[in-house]
């Protein structure tokens, strides 16, 4: 290899590391920004000023509580729930080589969603039951779709197909539960089904928070590998990769993420499915998309909150806002997958 090549290549590395830092960097400015919206944003503005007053623990009348009880934790939600939800459909979209294989369709949700509406209107339960029981049923959604599409070889078209089973039969065992259960419990049953901020509070927060701190650095150390596990299983092999152990870790770090997102938000429709592919679109390939694809999908959830909230005669969920953004898309790529044989 001359000179030249290695300049060239050298060249077009520093060209895509400018672009995702530029890339990443617009996505956590306009992060920010719309952090700061939802803090100002409701039934009445109120100034910078005030708002920044009542955060630092300053008491005003009516700024306090609208801020700190209502206004906080909301925006909190939407921010620890969208990176989850980014972070844990990029994973696994790489990891699996296949842009539907993503935890929504795979059914992954649809078992966080089944345990949480359980624990809701049979158990009449919340807070911490809830996400332990929407962990617990992650992992062993995970662990019987995998054992199901093994057959006499992996293969991730079974894969995939095995997990829209899944998600079809915890999503009619979800109909089945509020068609039993007491009248005065669908409402809210429903209202969590479709994925919202509303009612978000301070004390439900800290188990999200943890989990993300915690795991979402793991899968951002270990991008690198994850982009090696995209090549295949045989030069992933080769580049040293342990790939059992490397795909373990991938797994039970997004399924926790995702989860305990469900757990607090409810499923939020399409965030986990839009956020890497856009990710990749905007900053390209070369380096790992977990952060930019983590930040995709905290925009998408704060924009889709606020636009719920303000752009219609009546207020919708989050989830109805990110669900009509998502069904195009996915019926686009299935359209396009056929079209290239990959269905």
């Amino acid at each position: 290899m001359n000179n030249q090549s290695i300049q060239f290549i050298v060249t077009g590395r520093r060209q895509r590391r400018r672009r995702w830092i530029l890339v990443t960097g617009i996505l956590a400015i306009l992060a920010v920004g719309l952090c700061c919206a939802m803090l100002l944003l409701g039934n009445t503005i109120y100034p910078v000023k005030d708002v920044i007053r009542a955060l630092t623990g300053e008491q005003l009348k009516g700024v306090s509580f609208a801020v700190n009880t209502i206004r906080l934790p909301r925006m909190l939600a939407g921010l620890f729930a969208g990176f989850a939800f980014g972070v844990a459909g990029y994973t696994f979209q790489t990891m699996l080589r296949n842009p539907l294989a993503n935890p929504n369709v795979l059914g992954i949700t649809s078992g966080s969603s089944a345990a949480a509406v359980f624990c809701i209107i049979i158990l009449h339960t919340s807070g911490a039951v809830v996400s332990v029981a929407s962990v617990i049923a992650g992992l062993a959604t995970v662990i019987v779709i995998y054992l199901l599409s093994r057959g006499t070889s992996f293969s991730i078209g079974r894969l995939i197909l095995v997990g829209i089973g899944m998600q079809a039969m915890l999503d009619a065992l979800i109909s089945y539960l509020l068609l039993v259960s007491a009248e005065q419990d669908v409402p809210a049953a429903i209202r969590w089904l479709s994925g919202s901020l509303n009612g978000s509070q301070m004390h439900q927060l800290p188990p999200l928070v943890i989990t993300v701190l915690v795991l979402a650095p793991v899968v951002i150390l270990l991008g690198r590998h994850l982009d090696i596990l995209e090549l295949g299983e045989q030069s992933a092999s080769s580049l040293g990769v342990a790939t059992d152990k490397t795909r373990i870790v991938f797994i039970l770090g997004s399924v926790f993420m995702i989860a305990m997102a469900t757990a607090t938000t409810g499923p939020i429709a399409f965030v986990s499915f839009l956020s890497g592919p856009i990710a990749k679109r905007l900053a390209g390939v070369g380096f790992s998309n977990v952060i930019p694809a983590g930040l995709v999908g905290v925009n998408l959830v704060l924009a889709a909150d606020l636009i719920g909230q303000f752009a219609f005669e009546y207020r919708f969920p989050v989830g109805i806002i990110t669900g009509l953004l998502g069904a195009p898309y996915l019926i686009f790529l299935l359209i396009q997958m056929n079209r290239k044989g990959e269905l």
